[in-house]
């Protein structure tokens, strides 16, 4: 069968499940013939998405949400008001999409909750082309999925991002930190995470520093004021920030990197703890090396809020609302790795090409 896949650009997580997913089909005899990958002007897409996706890969401009002025919480009037602005563009891209979608003659659209996935499918004619929407986010389709309490108006918004994202959809395939009883619930299957190769075969060994990642490189301050009082803990954070060099230093034992898959992985192995705002893929590679978690959600953020909820139910770790790391701390010494995960996630393969495969 023949693949293309639409990548949102936010983050690392969507770029590792589509690089990994890659993999497994084109191991399984698969095609993918094409990957599209969201960009926004505030960030920049890693080399390395595109030395390993494994096909042809073009960028286009895609929907996402602009930050307040601190580039910590999402500004929801100045995300919608901004995207309206671009909506020719937009269309641009769908028009790109749509074009290579006829030369290349897919059977499946693989959707990396993407915005424009859902809108493609809304407007453009594609009787013969599946959509299948991969993401953490659909698992609330799932009856048994823990909803963070009390913010009903997050929760509706969270919901309709999906539905957007999602029309027309064929299959959902929502990953989890652990298996839920029925995994199958009409068109959703809950499945594993994808998790890259090179974290599968890592072996993890404990070390005597931090790792953190911030998805919004606005918290990189608070991370700073808490380290200046705690200058003898050592810290190695991963960031996106743009106009910064590879690695910075304010304090001397506090390094900032830009994003790099192969260090990012390495001290991954080698550190005490992980320190994260609570995206799911990073949390699920520190579960697989037996790292303890402190998820952070991105404020007004309702999707990371349920990842740390689901998080600490799946024993990855403990939930926070700042990146003051003394909590986590005194939590290290209590954590006890999860027994079933990596079972879990080694059911990946088979379970991908299964679903991917039959309709």
């Amino acid at each position: 069968m023949k693949f293309v896949f639409l990548v949102q650009g936010e983050g690392r997580g969507h770029m590792t499940q589509a690089i990994t997913l890659s993999k497994i089909l084109q191991n399984a005899g698969h095609q993918v013939v094409h990957t599209f990958i969201g960009k926004s002007d505030r960030r920049v897409i890693p080399p390395y998405f595109f030395e390993q996706i494994g096909s042809p890969a073009d960028t286009i401009l895609s929907p996402n949400f602009v930050l307040d002025k601190h580039n910590k919480s999402l500004n929801i009037y100045k995300s919608i008001t901004f995207n309206a602005r671009l909506l020719g563009k937009y269309k641009q891209s769908l028009d790109l999409i749509h074009k290579k979608v006829k030369e290349t003659r897919p059977d499946v659209l693989i959707n990396f909750y993407d915005f424009l996935g859902g809108f493609y499918f809304r407007f453009y004619h594609t009787h013969h082309l599946k959509h299948v929407c991969i993401g953490r986010q659909f698992l609330t389709r799932h009856p048994d999925f823990p909803f963070e309490a009390d913010r009903e108006m997050e929760k509706k918004l969270f919901l309709l991002n999906n539905k957007i994202t999602s029309q027309n959809c064929d299959k959902y395939l929502a990953l989890s930190f652990r298996p839920y009883h029925p995994a199958h619930v009409g068109k959703l299957v809950v499945v594993p995470p994808l998790l890259k190769e090179e974290t599968q075969k890592s072996k993890s060994r404990p070390g005597d520093f931090l790792l953190a990642y911030m998805v919004n490189d606005g918290y990189a301050e608070d991370l700073i004021s808490w380290h200046a009082l705690h200058p003898e803990m050592e810290i190695h954070c991963f960031w996106d920030r743009k106009n910064m060099p590879e690695t910075y230093q304010p304090h001397e034992h506090l390094t900032f990197h830009q994003i790099n898959n192969e260090l990012f992985t390495d001290l991954m192995r080698r550190c005490k703890g992980f320190v994260s705002t609570a995206g799911f893929e990073s949390v699920c590679e520190a579960l697989y090396l037996q790292k303890p978690v402190f998820m952070i959600p991105v404020e007004g953020q309702y999707e990371q809020a349920c990842n740390a909820l689901d998080g600490e139910i799946a024993g990855a770790g403990i939930k926070g609302n700042s990146f003051d790391l003394s909590r986590f701390m005194a939590y290290l010494p209590l954590y006890q790795p999860s027994a079933y995960f990596r079972q879990w996630v080694d059911e990946a393969e088979s379970v991908f090409v299964r679903e991917l495969t039959n309709f």
